[in-house]
């Protein structure tokens, strides 16, 4: 059986887990901290399933990647599409990152961050120069950063029968979008508006996009909406419809809609949809 494989790798701190969590929305098996030795077994001791599989490969297993080339060598040998997407990012997001995080970096010792930093880069070098896809996540949001990796493995260009899907946040004091195909109603979750230092902010700032998407009506919700979204989407497409606008409403159109649709708009990639974002209402007072 030949699967789609992809080697999730890079530094720590660059976004090793959002690109795991994004594949795994996508439909991939995901497995952490395997030893790529041992990924040649995994693969056919499961050769009745999981045809996307993706596992993480980092520094904890650093013992074992002096073999990498020829592992990956002898995968695609057998046929199996392999990528290697390598995370990295500047020095400086790096240090930022486990400052406010409060974690610590798995090589570090009394030399210091910025050592242990240079030292990864050291030991993960080889599996850089195998990669197929590098993906620099400095100065982007999860969001932007899940976009890109469902963008990178799964392409979203605007190949021919693929759908179109439109994600537009919108207030309902100003009307519903015109040619909305499906309209879905956030105005149950707690509203940053009433928040004095996130009301003038919109939901793409991360302040206000934290406090909307941690809300655990707001997981449930998204739980139920992707299940319907994956259900409907191939049907759509398998009866001839080449576009689908999904509004995503809240009251004033600045915040949680905003918030939400940004972050509808990757899992909406692992349905093999081109997907656009847009907000109608987020410059209006």
């Amino acid at each position: 059986m030949k699967r789609q494989l992809v080697v999730i790798t890079g530094l720590s701190g660059s976004g090793k887990s959002t690109g795991a969590r994004s594949l795994e929305d996508a439909g991939f098996f995901v497995i952490d901290n395997l030893p790529l030795v041992m990924l040649p077994d995994f693969l056919s001791l499961t050769d009745h399933g999981y045809e996307k599989v993706a596992t993480v490969v980092d520094a904890r297993s650093s013992d074992f990647l002096g073999d990498c080339r020829e592992v990956l060598s002898r995968i695609k040998a057998e046929g199996h599409a392999v990528d290697v997407l390598f995370f990295e990012a500047s020095d400086q997001d790096l240090v930022k990152r486990f400052s406010e995080t409060r974690r610590r970096h798995p090589l570090v010792q009394k030399e210091g961050i910025l050592a242990a930093i240079d030292n990864e880069r050291e030991i993960m070098s080889e599996l850089r120069r195998l990669a197929t896809i590098i993906l620099d996540s400095s100065g982007l949001t999860v969001h932007q950063l899940r976009q890109r990796v469902l963008a990178s493995v799964l392409g979203a260009e605007d190949h021919e029968g693929q759908l179109r899907v439109q994600v537009q946040s919108f207030g309902f004091r100003n009307g519903l979008p015109l040619g909305a195909d499906l309209v879905f109603d956030v105005r149950f979750l707690d509203n940053p508006h009433f928040v004095e230092e996130l009301r003038p902010k919109t939901g793409l700032d991360p302040a206000v996009s934290n406090f909307v998407l941690s809300q655990a009506d707001y997981q449930a919700f998204l739980g139920k909406l992707k299940d319907l979204l994956f259900f409907l989407l191939p049907r759509y497409c398998q009866e001839g419809k080449t576009s689908l606008t999904i509004g995503i409403g809240c009251t004033g159109g600045r915040h949680r809609s905003v918030a939400i649709a940004e972050d509808l708009g990757p899992y909406l990639l692992g349905t093999g949809s081109v997907v656009q974002v847009n907000h109608r209402d987020i410059s209006k007072d």
